[in-house]
């Protein structure tokens, strides 16, 4: 299947937002302080990452 360009935003915006859950639930889960703060800064950069997405799936929407 063939998939434009929005279709490709939209599913890597929702891999991004996955990936902030799994990070910010891991992080919950484990005692070490270095996992810990390794999967919250993970957690934080993949929310950059689909702000961004967002953002770009905005713009182009505002456009039609």
């Amino acid at each position: 299947m063939q998939m434009n360009n929005m279709d490709i935003l939209k599913k890597k915006l929702l891999d991004a937002q996955e990936m902030v859950r799994d990070y910010e639930m891991f992080s919950k889960q484990t005692n070490d302080d270095e996992i810990k703060n390794t999967f919250k800064k993970f957690a934080e950069e993949s929310g950059h990452q689909a702000s961004k997405l967002q953002a770009i799936i905005d713009k182009y929407e505002g456009l039609k």
